[in-house]
């Protein structure tokens, strides 16, 4: 079976516009029934730095639930989904996760009628996934627990509820030959292993491994094969992401050059560093020479000095012998 390639941000769009669609694949992977959903209008594409090389776009889709807990209970929560290639750029992940923190509009009415903040449950798809980890579903649950005995709480509070939030990571390139539980089943309509080499818009699906309960997931993936307005806009997301590759190598070229000018400047100003060095040392040692010398002068004029007085001592000394002996002869 031939099914539209859901790595794509507009086939993933269009998989989950459809509301029944959507709420077999949330209920799949949050593990409880989703009741109700409500599709907010929130989606945003971040265009990453061009030294950011193949990391390029952040899809954000948002949902209010309803669904149902494990003791019958019904609980409203906003599911946030996040789609990126890569992981790498958590602070992108981490502000659009805080603008939901922040946001007046993210609340419910209670059963005392007062306002309350929204519990929030974040589910990222990663192209390319977490490094060491394997495990192409990753579910990271809080559970309260009472420090001093260790004891799991199993009050729910929404003071807690509304500060914290489970997560759910789908690692799309863990998927390659996993099809052990029924969730793993269904998320192989993102094994880009099935990729149709032809056309990496399309993927090859054995339909009689999928899940019976989950076919109107291939239907709505089958359906999008015939629109041709939705091929285009997977070869315009192919052209825009070679671009921006294209604009990340050169960018990433031209970043190269400068560090290589760079490191050619600091090692010449090392060059200059050492040179400047050796002069100094060279200035030090004529300046001890040049004392050396100021000495041996100041010393040779004393030598004179003495000299001249002696010189004017013995001059005064045959003056005065002189002078006897003109004495005499008178």
């Amino acid at each position: 079976m031939r099914i539209a390639n859901p790595i794509y941000d507009t086939i993933f769009k269009y998989l989950l516009d459809d509301e029944k669609v959507a709420r077999l694949m949330l209920s799949a992977l949050i593990g409880q029934e989703v009741l109700a959903l409500q599709f907010r209008p929130t989606e945003h594409r971040i265009q990453n730095a061009p030294d950011e090389g193949t990391n390029l776009l952040v899809l954000h889709l948002d949902f209010a639930a309803t669904v149902r807990l494990e003791d019958g209970a019904q609980k409203l929560v906003l599911i946030e989904i996040q789609k990126a290639r890569t992981a790498v750029d958590v602070l992108r992940f981490r502000s659009y996760l805080g603008c939901h923190y922040s946001d007046v509009k993210n609340v419910y009415t209670g059963p005392d009628s007062q306002s309350q903040p929204l519990p929030i449950l974040t589910i990222y798809f990663l192209g390319y996934g977490l490094d060491g980890i394997d495990a192409p579903v990753l579910k990271v649950n809080r559970h309260y627990m009472d420090v001093a005995t260790g004891d799991r709480v199993r009050i729910v509070h929404p003071f807690v509820e509304a500060l914290t939030h489970d997560c759910i990571v789908v690692q799309v390139n863990r998927l390659r030959n996993h099809r052990r539980t029924e969730l793993e089943r269904l998320l192989a309509v993102f094994d880009q292993d099935q990729a149709c080499r032809a056309d990496p818009h399309l993927l090859d699906i054995l339909e009689g491994n999928f899940p019976e309960r989950y076919q109107e997931v291939l239907r709505r993936l089958t359906r999008a094969t015939a629109d041709q307005e939705l091929l285009d806009r997977m070869g315009a997301e192919d052209y825009y992401l070679e671009t921006l590759k294209d604009y990340a190598r050169e960018h990433a070229d031209w970043r190269k050059t400068l560090k290589q000018r760079d490191k050619a400047l600091e090692e010449k100003d090392k060059d200059l560093e050492k040179k400047d060095k050796a002069l100094e040392k060279k200035d030090k040692d004529l300046e001890k020479k040049d004392k050396a010398l100021e000495k041996k002068d100041k010393a040779l004029e004393e030598k004179d000095k003495a000299l001249e007085e002696k010189d004017k001592a013995l001059a005064e000394m045959q003056r005065r012998i002189e002078e006897l002996q003109r004495g005499r002869d008178a």
